[in-house]
């Protein structure tokens, strides 16, 4: 049976649960709503370009892929983006200090409260807090213009993947996701044995082509360079006729 809506200015006893419940609903929908409309909204130009690296909390500093981390973004940085991460420690640790080593004039975490692993890192210039994992990773596809993942566990690839599908449905579009390591290659071979199977296909050659794998840091900047210049020549264009 169904039950019949509250007027919107009839009170609801606390003790009437179906209907405390219902109202409940309506409203939590009716806020989602508004944050699907506001997350329309756009800057009509970025200032700076930003790179998102995901990557491990658990890679010590005297690890050799920590290092290599940390190339990639003082590399970057010198390129004249802005280094985004997750704000915690292990390899984003390393990225938001060689982001401070070349002088970042922005450096940012976006964390999330975790029991463990999330203290922010003492080379996050600027942190945000969340308080959901969704809330974080729409965060990072707002604020970013290209995604790098480095080697990771399950948090990393859940991050990786919302990035790939986001392209894939045409949510993100025209944004590098590049994966650096071998361990990335391993789970793209995966996805496409396991989901273009003839005649049980689970998604498209061209899906399985959106991530660009590659085995070093040089080659993660050599491709956002290029990217980066076409982003630099855009923002010229459009500043020339603002």
């Amino acid at each position: 049976m169904n039950q019949e809506k509250s007027s919107p200015d009839e009170f609801i006893g606390l003790d009437e649960e179906a209907r405390v419940l219902d109202a409940l609903k309506t409203s939590v929908f009716g806020l989602w709503q508004v944050v699907n409309t506001l997350t329309r909204l756009r800057p009509s130009r970025r200032e700076r370009y930003t790179v998102a690296i995901f990557g491990s909390a658990r890679v010590e500093r005297d690890h050799w892929v920590y290092g290599a981390v940390r190339e990639v973004s003082e590399e970057l940085t010198r390129m004249g983006c802005d280094i985004v991460t997750g704000g915690g420690p292990g390899l984003m640790q390393a990225a938001n200090e060689g982001a401070a080593a070349a002088g970042a004039e922005r450096s940012v975490g976006i964390r999330i409260e975790l029991p463990f692993e999330q203290d922010v890192n003492p080379f996050v210039g600027e942190a945000y807090e969340h308080g959901t994992f969704f809330t974080r990773l729409h965060h990072f596809t707002l604020s970013s213009d290209a995604f790098i993942a480095v080697p990771g566990g399950i948090g990393t690839v859940l991050e990786m993947m919302m990035i790939w599908q986001l392209l894939q449905v045409r949510k993100l579009g025209g944004t590098p996701l590049i994966l650096i390591g071998p361990m990335w290659q391993g789970l793209l071979d995966w996805c496409r044995a396991m989901m273009l199977r003839p005649g049980f296909e689970l998604a498209s050659p061209s899906d399985m082509e959106i991530p660009r794998c590659v085995t070093t840091g040089a080659e993660a900047v050599a491709v956002l360079r290029a990217h980066h210049n076409d982003w630099r020549q855009h923002a010229q264009a459009g500043a020339g006729q603002g």
